[in-house]
């Protein structure tokens, strides 16, 4: 079976709007879907969407936001001894 055509898109709920990638001449389809996950991973859709799955009370974002600044200032001790 042979596309003249292909696309594949997901919408964001906010911000650019769509995902979309246009297949070219005679490109498998399996190429089109490895690019299409590549995109949609660096557009960063799919861990948007695990962290919104679930309601994270304002303190636990607190608390998630300086662990994640801990962490990031330990990295930075290390490297610098």
């Amino acid at each position: 079976m042979q596309w003249n055509r292909h696309l594949l898109q997901i919408t964001k709920k906010e911000g650019s709007g769509l995902t979309e990638v246009i297949a070219s001449e005679n490109e498998p389809i399996d190429s089109l879907v490895r690019r299409f996950n590549r995109k949609v991973q660096a557009d960063g859709i799919l861990t948007e969407a695990r962290r919104r799955e679930y309601f994270e009370k304002p303190s636990a974002k607190r608390k998630k936001k300086e662990a994640v600044k801990r962490r990031k200032s330990s990295f930075k001790k290390i490297d610098i001894l």
